[in-house]
């Protein structure tokens, strides 16, 4: 199997965030069977929030109206609104680990490593599941040992108008393609395309695959993180699948947060620096310099690059032959910051 690569190590461990939350709780303890030899439930929903008490609110009455009843886990990442106190009063079933600071897209690292169930479904706090999914997700877990991440169709808004990443995902060039050098499982091969990609607020994990692959990287904090698990994931030899069977429902703000542009862009480029190759990484920074010039969202992208490209550079750790190639298939048309996702597709 490929070397792990390197974390950050002011991550405070491949799958924590480094600070001390609320809960203290030991590790794999929410969700897990009662009883020696008690059955426990399969599929728990990881939820990261900041300040958005009230889309919360209406995400976990959804939740927790699930046939399947998940145990729920929300990770509070510093919120100063009232999400702590709502929760208490409102939904006391649900789980909490208050973090005392924003951390980004490790707050689901923390909430993957607390829950004890064999896979978590992340929902964001506009997002959520709909009913039968997490126990087809589960099931597909289930048959497949080697299937480590299953990629949801996305359904978005009142209208419930498909996500336009579904098209994409689905016609992924990646199906005959191998992203391991493992020799291939035996039996029925996993349903969907293979993919290297995914929105982090409709996708199932197998927990195990997740911790081993090193969760959300530190070095990106938040913003287009999902390439960068996919690849790592890959290169353990997990497979990635796009399973439409599998619904999740997103109503995302109308207005995107200011600044996400350029947080996309740059984590587009750490990425780079993580995990393609030198000379990619090189043509990728100067065509980032080169809008520097005339655009302020680059100018910002830039700085960031630059003042990560030292622990960029330590945790450098290329991949394998085999994912580098299925990388390139999805580069040609990609959008800026979007490996794989062509530009008449813009992820809601």
């Amino acid at each position: 199997m490929t070397p792990r690569p390197q974390r950050d190590p002011r991550s405070g461990g491949p799958a924590g965030t480094g600070g001390t939350g609320e809960t203290d709780r030991p590790e794999g303890s929410i969700g897990a069977p009662t009883r020696r030899g008690g059955a426990g439930p399969r599929v728990g929903v990881v939820i990261a929030t900041r300040d958005r008490a009230d889309s919360l609110a209406a995400t976990l009455r959804r939740l927790l109206s699930l046939p399947e009843r998940p145990p729920v886990l929300v990770v509070d990442n510093g919120s100063t609104d009232h999400t702590r106190t709502m929760l208490a009063a409102r939904f006391p079933g649900v789980h909490l680990h208050a973090l005392p600071q924003n951390a980004g897209a490790l707050a689901r690292n923390d909430g993957v490593r607390l829950l004890g169930t064999p896979y978590v479904a992340f929902s964001d706090d506009d997002s959520w599941w709909a009913p039968g999914s997490l126990d087809r997700a589960a099931d597909l877990l289930d048959a497949h040992p080697r299937l480590g991440l299953v990629s949801a169709r996305t359904l978005v808004g009142p209208g419930e108008l498909p996500d336009p990443l579904n098209e994409v995902l689905a016609a992924s060039p990646l199906a005959d393609s191998r992203l391991t050098d493992q020799p291939e499982a035996t039996g029925e091969p996993p349903p969907g395309p293979r993919v290297l990609g995914f929105l982090g607020c409709a996708a199932v994990v197998r927990r195990s695959a997740f911790l081993e692959a090193g969760g959300y990287h530190p070095l990106l904090f938040f913003g287009a993180e999902e390439t960068l698990l996919a690849y790592d994931l890959a290169a353990r030899g997990w497979e990635l699948r796009h399973c439409p069977q599998v619904t999740a429902h997103h109503q995302p703000a109308a207005h995107e947060r200011p600044g996400r542009d350029a947080l996309v862009r740059r984590n587009a480029l750490l990425t780079a620096w993580l995990r393609r190759p030198l000379p990619l990484a090189l043509a990728r920074t100067r065509a980032l310099a080169r809008d520097a010039v005339r655009d302020t969202e680059a100018r910002t992208a830039l700085a960031g690059v630059l003042a990560r490209l030292p622990a960029a550079l330590r945790a450098r750790a290329p991949l394998p032959g085999s994912v580098e190639h299925a990388a390139r298939l999805l580069d040609g048309g990609a959008l800026p910051g979007r490996p794989g996702v062509p530009e008449k597709a813009v992820p809601s």
